[in-house]
């Protein structure tokens, strides 16, 4: 199965630039994905900063210092921020991340821009096969867990526990962070987490019964045949008009 077309193609063209969609943006270099962002997922810098391992200004050092030379990855390994693996492991589960958005089903009209690069510079490319792959993979794992999407995008509003219910100390951190408004995106903003993660915790959440969930849109009902069809089709007449009809054309 493939979930865009457009990117098969780029990657057999060994192309170099940027993938828009709706819901993100793939920046590609020789075919391989060296980047990618979307308003759905927290940025690396968000990441590294909400999660405590770099410091804010670290971080505008680097973008100031390197941006405009494509290399912030490398500033920030070379000024001793992070270390190599670091920056490596991160960078590309927020590639991931934000790679699962960009290519969710619906995501709108597809365009590529040519040339054009992100100016934190490229860590280690991905294949699109493994970011393909990767993005089905995590669909199917939603859907396992909890099989209904509204809780994606609406406000998380926790649920008083059953007696005996065990809950981990990542979902009770995540519970702590929900207050009827803020969604799974805000939440994963907030605690510095890749959104995709902060989605399967809340529909791990749901199917134990620890947040409310929204109702899904019931489906359209399937239209009902008025009564005189079947009356119509009874008719004698209609019947031997049908037959008639039928004759005249096998002569013809």
């Amino acid at each position: 199965m493939t979930v865009s077309p457009m990117l098969v193609r780029l990657a057999a063209e060994r192309a170099t630039g940027a993938l828009l969609r709706d819901h993100g943006t793939l920046y590609l270099i020789d075919g391989r994905v060296v980047h990618a962002e979307s308003p759905a997922a927290p940025g690396l810098d968000v990441l590294l900063t909400a999660g405590g391992r770099l410091p804010r200004e670290g971080w505008d050092e680097a973008v100031d210092r390197a941006g405009a030379r494509r290399e912030v990855g490398r500033f920030l390994v070379d000024s001793g921020r992070l270390h190599g693996g670091e920056l490596e492991i991160c960078h590309l589960g927020a590639v991931f991340d934000a790679a699962f958005f960009a290519l969710a089903p619906g995501s709108g009209p597809t365009r590529f821009r040519y040339g054009v690069g992100h100016w934190f510079g490229s860590v280690r490319p991905v294949s699109t096969e493994a970011i393909e792959r990767e993005s089905l993979r995590r669909r199917e794992l939603l859907d396992q867990v909890w099989p209904y999407a509204s809780v994606d995008a609406a406000p998380v509003l926790p649920r008083a526990a059953a007696p005996g219910q065990t809950v981990s100390a990542r979902q009770r951190t995540l519970l702590a962070a929900a207050d009827g408004r803020r969604t799974p995106a805000d939440i994963a903003r907030l605690l510095g987490r890749p959104a995709f993660h902060t989605l399967l915790d809340v529909r791990r959440l749901a199917a134990a019964g620890l947040v409310v969930t929204p109702l899904d849109p019931l489906p359209a009902p399937t239209p009902t045949l008025p009564s005189w069809v079947g009356e119509v089709a009874a008719d004698p007449d209609i019947a031997l008009l049908r037959r008639l009809r039928d004759a005249l054309e096998a002569s013809l």
